[in-house]
């Protein structure tokens, strides 16, 4: 898997994120602090409010920012998000009420929706060879997995020698490293595509229009309900089903690992069993994973001392990270597949706009049903919705799933450059959805 890194443009992207990635979970850290200092016994209700922030932010900004940063240059546009996002994490120490927090959230966050989008659909063209995409994938998904358990540890040393404040400081200073990393890299010159005159609304739409009408990117927006109905379970309640059975906030650090190790490990394999198994059927596993999973735990899992339940908790926990990793990890070898070069940028800022939407869903199932009705039924209306997840990717993504697909062009004329290239009367190349081919073969 580290081979990847012999590439030095990619080697140099992935310590950014790496970076990045620190700084990002020291902010976490330091807001929740932040907002108990200013908010109090509300401070809850404020992380709440600024996680909804953080969600609309994305599902907002990513679209827009997908249509048109293929006319931008990706070096530059990368730069200056991370500037706009170490200049923030810089003014947040001085904030002094809850709405200043509320505004900085949303332009820290706009920021990420333009990086991290952009980013990802930076990685196939560096790394065209698709075991080696799949290994970066794999990576990725490491890399945040170890920010998810270093994070929480870095800012408990730090905080013992300086005030929380200054971990602000410390995100800071990781967004301005990413950029000082990608500043030095070359990255791919981005091919012009021609494209028919487009209004705003369209070009906004036209990531979002290219995922719907793509078969397996539908069904991987299913699995992806299923993925965040997991994730939501584990983020939002772990703290409180572990100190409801007694115990102490270390076993909730605990707990969160062996989340974080299942996704690891998963990470891990997936290259390997990549090469045997299909994205289909290793995406619709995980997420069946996971349905299965809280299923059994909204059964077995009680607020009591009983030692038995604990262990139960965490094998769990790890099993839901190992099948929160087989959804997630493999999805950009989708939206590689399913995309020419000019129109990645837009579909990988689809795919994070509508991820989001299925955690905006799943969150509040989560919270609201965990805190107003109880533990038990959270996870059973989690397991629902994750079986909805496993239940509409299995109906709607084709068990047979070719990148070569026949197909015909009725309404080109017959001398269509596509057509002299192709053959006039039915031809097969790899199949996206693009400006010559707008409805997929077999849909009507």
């Amino acid at each position: 898997m580290l081979s990847v890194l012999a590439n030095r443009t990619y080697r140099h992207l992935f310590f950014a994120q790496v970076i990045a990635l620190i700084g990002t979970g020291l902010a976490t850290v330091a807001l929740g602090l932040l907002a108990y200092d200013i908010a109090g016994a509300d401070a809850g209700a404020v992380l709440g409010t600024a996680l909804a922030i953080k969600m609309v932010a994305y599902i907002a900004i990513a679209p827009i920012a997908g249509a048109y940063a293929d006319k931008l240059p990706r070096k530059r546009l990368l730069v200056a998000m991370d500037l706009v996002r170490a200049a923030v994490a810089l003014v947040l120490p001085f904030v002094d009420a809850v709405w200043q927090i509320y505004l900085l959230i949303f332009l820290l966050q706009s920021a990420s929706a333009v990086f991290t989008p952009t980013f990802q659909a930076t990685i196939p063209d560096i790394l065209p060879e698709e075991d080696d995409y799949t290994q970066a994938l794999s990576l990725s998904r490491l890399a945040y997995d170890l920010e998810s358990l270093l994070s929480p540890i870095l800012a408990a040393a730090l905080l013992l020698v300086i005030n929380f404040h200054w971990l602000f400081g410390g995100t800071s200073a990781g967004f301005i490293a990413s950029t000082l990393l990608v500043v030095t890299t070359v990255l791919p010159h981005q091919k012009e595509a021609a494209k028919k005159a487009e209004g705003v609304w369209r070009k906004t739409t036209r990531g979002m229009r290219i995922y719907l009408k793509t078969p397996r990117l539908v069904g991987l927006l299913a699995v992806t309900l299923a993925a965040a109905a997991g994730s939501a379970m584990v983020i939002v309640n772990t703290v409180v089903i572990v100190k409801e059975m007694g115990r102490t906030e270390g076993d909730v650090a605990l707990a969160l690992s062996a989340y974080g190790g299942g996704s690891m490990l998963a990470a891990l394999v997936l290259p390997q069993i990549l090469k045997r198994a299909d994205d289909r059927n290793v995406m619709i596993a995980g997420a069946s994973l996971l349905a299965i999973t809280l299923s059994g735990l909204g059964v077995v899992i009680r607020p009591s001392g009983d030692v038995m339940i604990w262990p139960l908790l965490l094998v769990g926990w790890l099993t839901m990270g190992i099948g929160y990793s087989l959804c997630v990890t493999p999805g950009g070898r989708l939206l590689k597949r399913s995309s020419g070069e000019g129109d990645r940028p837009a579909l990988f800022a689809a795919q994070f706009a509508l991820s989001h939407v299925c955690w905006l869903v799943a969150y509040p199932v989560a919270g609201q049903i965990g805190a107003r009705v109880g533990t038990m039924p959270a996870f059973l209306l989690l397991a629902a919705l994750g079986t909805i997840g496993v239940g509409l990717a299995v109906w709607l993504w084709p068990r047979k799933d070719p990148s070569m697909l026949a197909h015909t062009h009725p309404d080109l004329p017959p001398d269509h450059p596509h057509l002299k290239e192709h053959g006039a009367s039915e031809h097969t190349h790899p199949f996206v959805i693009d400006e010559l081919h707008t409805v997929w073969p077999g849909k009507v």
